[in-house]
Parts: C-alpha cells; structure tokens; sequence
C-alpha cells in the first residue's frame, strides 16, 4: 500500500506540472487555435532566470517574479513577431513557426546561461512528508497547490470576467467577436502573456524538485501536449484532469513496469487518444450543418 502511495504522490506531482503546461497550450488555442509547442520553453525559462536572477542577489520571491514577467513579455514577443504577422496561414504553419520559436529560445538559453543543471532552494525546506507510508516533499505539495490555484483562477477569469468571455469569444468566432467590438489582436497579446507567465510558474514551482536546464522544454512541451489532447484540447478542466492522468501513468508505468518506459508513455498516451478519443475525454463533438 506505502509503494503504491508512493506513486501516486510521485505521479500527482509530476501530472500538475504537466497540467500547468497543458493550461498554457488550451489558453492559446482558445484564443487563436494556435497549437504552440514553444509552450515547454515558457518553463524553462521560468526556472533558469530565477536560478540565474537568484544567483544574481535577488531574493526567490523576486526572483520568481521577475522570471514571470521576463516569460510573459517573450510570449508578447512570440505572437508579435511570429504569430501575428503569419495570421491567416495554414495551422501546419503556425505549428511550425512555434516549433521554430523553440529551437531559438532554447539556443538563446544556452547562450545566455549555461549548459549545466540548476536548481534553488526549495520554499520550505526539503524535510520529506510522511502520508500513509510514503513520503512526499514540502516542494510537491507547492506544485499541487499552484496547479490548483491557477485552475481556480482561470476558471473564475473565463466564467467570471468580460475579458475572459472575450477570449471565449475570440475563439469561437474571430470576425463575430470583431464585429461586436472586440479588440481581438489585445485578446492574442493577453493571451500569449497569461499563458508564458503560467508556463514559466510552472518552472519556478518545479525547479527545486527536478533541476531545470536549457533543454528541459522539448519533453515538457510534448508531454503538456498530450494532457491536453488526453483532457481535451481547449478545456481548461481537461488540461488539469490530463495532466494529472499522465502524471500518475508515468509513475506507474515506472514503478510497475520499467523507468526506461516511463517517458514513452506520453507519446502511447497521444496515439490511443487520436485513435479512439480524438476530442478527449472533456472534448465536444460538433456536427456540421449542410
């Protein structure tokens, strides 16, 4: 029972990062039904400036922010120059200019910092937890309650708020959302922002657990796509609901079977989904009307 609790704590941890990337890559696509899959760089960026900022003087919590801001403003950056000026392309398209982006973000990452693995000190210690037999680390239940909280509060921005119902909005009709006065290129901008700033959150919530390095974003960006597929891409509840699945299958999967299959469950996670479940388990099925 203690092993098997071990897991699941194991894999509830490493499934909320994967659904606070996944949460980055529905906020976009509900904006824009752009699939960004520089959206794993978002967090690594998070954690090499707040080691780098940290190392620098600043204390964590500044730290922290500052890589959150720094993040937000390249996602500003990645619509304004590679996203807007190619609106109107084909989705492959814009797939490929976001993985473009990625390969740049991550050389200028290994120019600017370094090459080697980083972390910070944890936020409360690194004294482990004891539940049920197992143990889990004060830094874990951070990552669980910033997925929580960051659910919380998108939940309440695209329900609760006209800028949220405007985002809505955007994504279900572009030219409609227009029409009734809609300033659909600030949607995009706040969109690419919010979705940078939870990406590099992430990272800073994750950094002291996993270490974090220039290259950390390819299997993060493939991962966070797969809890989105699996929840439903462009639900906000799927994206959560997905990553924690992935999560607790990779722990699994790692526990029960072999770590040396660990990584490939993601991707056998995104071939069942667009064979049996192309929607997701949260997905709508639409119907076209002739």
């Amino acid at each position: 029972m203690a092993e098997l609790m071990q897991f699941v704590l194991s894999g509830l941890t490493v499934g909320a990062v994967y659904a606070l990337v996944a949460l980055g890559f529905t906020i976009i696509y509900n904006a824009s039904d752009v699939v960004n899959f520089a959206q794993g760089e978002f967090v690594m960026l998070g954690g090499m400036i707040t080691v780098f900022a940290n190392m620098a003087g600043l204390p964590i919590p500044l730290a922290a922010l500052t890589a959150i801001v720094v993040t937000a403003v390249a996602g500003v950056a990645l619509n304004k120059l590679a996203i807007e000026p190619a609106r109107g392309a084909p989705v492959v398209s814009l797939i490929i200019i976001t993985i473009g982006a990625s390969i740049f973000m991550r050389g200028l990452a290994q120019v600017v910092f370094d090459k080697q693995l980083h972390r910070f000190p944890a936020f409360t210690g690194d004294t482990p937890i004891m539940i049920m037999g197992a143990t889990i680390l004060p830094q874990a239940l951070w990552v669980l309650f910033g997925a929580l909280v960051v659910f919380a509060g998108l939940w309440a921005f695209f329900t609760r708020t006209l800028t949220g119902k405007a985002v809505l909005a955007t994504s279900n009709n572009r030219l409609a959302a227009q029409l009734v006065g809609i300033n659909t290129n600030w949607v995009m901008t706040m969109s690419f922002a919010l979705s940078a700033g939870i990406g590099a959150l992430a990272g800073v919530l994750v950094t002291p657990i996993t270490n974090t390095s220039y290259d950390v974003g390819i299997a993060l960006a493939l991962k966070g796509f797969a809890a989105a597929m699996l929840g439903g891409m462009g639900n906000p509840i799927g994206a959560l609901v997905g990553g924690l699945l992935l999560g607790l299958i990779e722990a699994l999967t790692a526990g029960y079977i072999s770590s040396v299959y660990k990584d490939a469950a993601a991707f056998v996670v995104i071939l069942l989904v667009l064979f049996f479940m192309p929607r997701g388990i949260f997905g709508k099925s639409s119907t076209d009307r002739v």
